[in-house]
């Protein structure tokens, strides 16, 4: 044991004379993949280890800054309580911190009051997990404003539906809205791009007041959770023209939302002109995701990242969303290969959880021939009334 302390000691120095050398660092700690919502939840924390392990045999952290949460609070600062009630209330972090599978019980009223349940229930570890997801957020927009990178990733992160007091779609912390406030200390404009299936509503509600924030949501939106998103919703107050939603139907597919998206972000960028972009990268906008209807390729999603890239401002990126484990490593990892500029093979390489990706072992996941229900005229349409209001 002390050998092994001894080590770590080691690798922490080592990490405390990191130059910040490269463009990109990346975010990912051992333990994230330990947590477990419950046996038959849809939400596997396992994916972010699955997709690491892709990283990391691709090469591709031989191009980035690594660091994890034992980095964070020995040569950063203490992701904690104090830093999460910069937007979530006192009593609500203090539920989180208290309640556990055990003793909830004892917290019914609170837990129903702040929305716990199937979608978000009480799991072993919750402070924990909570820490170890949203550090990486809240770093990596430090680093980003200390000018040390130009593109700071966590998948972990990018759970986007927890609002102030309240947990929503499998979302404890708000780590996106954490992430930009941190980033408003030294931006004055923050853009958030979020291409998840579901709308961004917890980013939404926390700026829908500010002209410092705009977001930008691309969503499947009738008869789908959260039911918020839509198009007259635009922002208030002096927030007004600063929310951007477009809804769209199921089965969006590559040649449409690269058909929007350009359109949509260059408008903004010509409009708000903002210092920094938080892109929210959800892989259930994927084909075949186990809760999704979009009909996206891996390609067509990463092709979101690469148009942000290009256009040259700092870029804080997050996962959020996706439920079929065998395709969100495949799309983080090509999304991190577009973010250090190296290409990589089609042919997943081996790793530990190769046996997922059967039969084809491609990093390519097939598409189905579901029909896209967004016809060039409502795309459009939806076009020209954004434009409209974004050049008020």
């Amino acid at each position: 044991m002390e050998i092994e302390s001894e080590e770590k000691n080691k690798v922490h120095e080592d990490l405390s004379q990191q130059t910040w050398n490269k463009k990109i660092c990346y975010y990912y700690d051992d333990s994230i993949g330990c947590f477990n919502y419950a046996s038959n939840h849809p939400m596997k924390p396992l994916r972010v280890a699955m997709t690491d392990s892709l990283v990391q045999e691709y090469k591709l952290d031989d191009h980035m800054n690594r660091f994890d949460r034992d980095y964070i609070e020995n040569y950063m600062f203490e992701v904690n309580e104090k830093i999460f009630t910069n937007f979530h209330s006192d009593e609500y972090i203090d539920l989180i911190k208290k309640v556990t599978p055990q003793n909830k019980h004892q917290f019914e009223d609170q837990l129903h009051r702040f929305n716990f349940g199937e979608d978000c229930p009480v799991m072993e570890r919750l402070y924990e997990f909570c820490l170890t997801q949203s550090s990486g957020t809240i770093a990596a927009a430090n680093l980003l404003n200390d000018r040390k990178v130009d593109c700071a990733i966590n998948w972990s992160g990018g759970l986007h539906h927890a609002k102030q007091s309240e947990a929503s779609g499998f979302c404890y912390i708000n780590d996106c809205v954490l992430g930009i406030l941190e980033l408003l200390k030294t931006y004055q404009r923050v853009l958030y791009i979020d291409i998840d299936i579901h709308h961004g509503d917890g980013v939404e509600e926390a700026f829908y007041l500010t002209d410092r924030v705009m977001t930008c949501s691309f969503h499947k939106f009738k008869d789908y959770f959260p039911g918020t998103g839509h198009l007259n919703d635009v922002g208030h107050g002096n927030g007004l023209y600063s929310a951007v939603n477009f809804p769209l139907s199921e089965g969006l597919d590559d040649q449409s939302i690269q058909y929007i998206f350009k359109p949509i972000i260059d408008s903004i960028f010509d409009n708000f002109r903002p210092d920094v972009v938080a892109l929210q990268c959800g892989a259930d906008s994927l084909s075949g995701d186990r809760l999704g209807c979009f009909n996206l390729s891996i390609k067509g999603h990463g092709s979101c990242a690469e148009y942000v890239k290009s256009k040259g401002v700092p870029v804080l990126m997050m996962g959020g969303g996706g439920y079929t484990l065998r395709n969100i490593p495949r799309c983080w990892a090509y999304e991190t290969s577009i973010m250090v500029g190296k290409e990589i093979s089609n042919d997943l390489p081996e790793h530990e959880f190769l046996h997922y990706f059967g039969p084809e072992y491609k990093l390519d996941l097939p598409i189905s021939n579901m029909e896209n229900a967004n016809t060039p005229e409502f795309l459009d349409k939806t076009i020209c009334f954004r434009s409209y209001f974004q050049n008020q």
